[in-house]
């Protein structure tokens, strides 16, 4: 590559994490643009390796990069309660970072109208005709490219102003033990038998992979992340005083924090430009979850550029918005219990419509009847006071990229 200009492409990606790396997939797939990936050059900048997890039911495409799958799902509740449940049609499923993008990376380079740049982008602008982004390659020299489309999924430097603003962040270790302490068929959601903080809630998350090896996290839904130190002590606590794993071997660790706002996040930031991922709002806002919205997103945009439209549909309707926005507020105030809640809606809602609700594919009177299993009075509360509160913005942060 030399500097100066580059071959215009139809469509760039800015991004080569879940949600470009998804677009990507999808629009190559569909055989009819040529696609420019930028991901960010070896160094501070490019993201370790990170696990994205998601539900779906048949076949999606991601087959192949799938490395492991749960058809059993369970919350301990924190009175030491499990609630075990089978969401069939639904599996519950793992995909590896390094796995995608060499799925992906090889698409692009069998596409014949395909290509990954690793570069950094300084900056992303409408111009006539569609958008350019300009970046420096590794070595210095900087780079023009055009498109007819940009789709950006690099993080906000702010985020939007919003009435409420927490995170879900989280460290999780992949542990390897001496002995075989692991199911591997059952995945453990939400485990709130760890302490609680004093503001928000905490639960354990265990995805087994092997009788003898597994993911364990430990995750905090509150205002501010801790230190590196504080989860360790936390995993170290949760995998030796509730899980009772003995001697282990820690392989592998993940750290990261996933925004959970009811901000605005527009998906437009020029005529030929848009947002995807995190920075488009495909994270739910309640739950952290992303990488599903991300693959109807990008199924959609894809089918939308095939047929020459250039339109992004909003990752989530606004029905499931307005009851998230209650809840964060509702979490946030500490008008409710979150582990009693959340516990509360598995042992109430069948399995499987909780997981359509939570990906927001449930219909009015199913989410009536969802709401009947929550606190009437909290809920009633804080959505009566929500249209008075105004949106403030948060001091800036980088958080990261969601892997559920």
């Amino acid at each position: 590559m030399t500097p100066g200009d580059a071959a215009p492409s139809d469509v760039v990606v800015v991004g080569g994490g879940a949600a470009g790396l998804s677009l990507a997939h999808r629009l190559t797939g569909s055989g009819t643009a040529t696609v420019t990936v930028i991901e960010p050059p070896d160094g501070p900048l490019r993201p370790a390796e990170r696990t994205w997890c998601y539900w779906e039911a048949g076949t999606d495409g991601l087959e192949g990069v799938v490395s492991a799958s749960w058809t059993t799902l369970r919350v301990h509740g924190a009175d030491g309660r499990p609630v075990t449940v089978e969401p069939a049609p639904f599996t519950y499923r793992m995909v590896r970072s390094t796995d995608f993008e060499h799925r992906v990376h090889d698409r692009l380079a069998r596409s014949g109208g395909g290509r990954v740049l690793r570069a950094t982008v300084e900056t992303v602008r409408a111009v006539r005709g569609g958008a350019e982004v300009r970046c420096k390659l590794p070595g210095g020299w900087s780079l023009t490219l055009r498109a007819r489309r940009v789709f950006d999924s690099r993080p906000l430097p702010t985020p939007p102003p919003a009435r409420t603003h927490l995170l879900q962040h989280f460290r999780g270790w992949f542990v390897h033990t001496d002995t075989e302490r692991f199911d591997p068929t059952v995945a453990d959601l939400m485990d709130f038998r760890v302490p609680q903080p004093a503001h928000g809630l905490a639960f354990g998350y265990v995805l087994p992979l092997t009788p003898d090896r597994a993911l364990v996290e430990y995750t905090e839904f509150s205002r501010s992340a801790l230190t590196t130190e504080a989860y360790e002590s936390a995993l170290g606590h949760y995998c030796q005083e509730i899980l009772h794993l003995g001697a282990l071997t820690v392989e592998h660790t993940e750290q990261g924090a996933i925004p959970m706002t009811d901000a605005r996040f527009p998906r437009r930031a020029g005529t030929s430009v848009f947002r995807i991922g995190t920075a488009g709002g495909a994270t739910r806002p309640a739950t952290g979850y992303t990488f599903a919205a991300v693959q109807r997103q990008s199924r959609a945009i894809a089918a939308a550029q095939q047929a020459g439209q250039g339109t992004v549909p909003a990752p989530h309707g606004r029905r499931a918005l307005a009851m998230d926005a209650i809840l964060l507020r509702a979490l946030d105030t500490g008008r409710i219990n979150g582990p009693e809640f959340f516990t509360n809606l598995f042992r109430r809602v069948p399995a499987e419509r909780l997981l359509r609700f939570l990906d927001g594919t449930t219909s009015l009177r199913e989410e009536w009847g969802i709401g009947r299993s929550t606190p009437a009075w909290p809920m009633l509360s804080t959505a009566a006071e929500l249209p008075f509160l105004s949106r403030r913005p948060r001091p800036a942060a980088n958080p990261g990229e969601s892997h559920r």
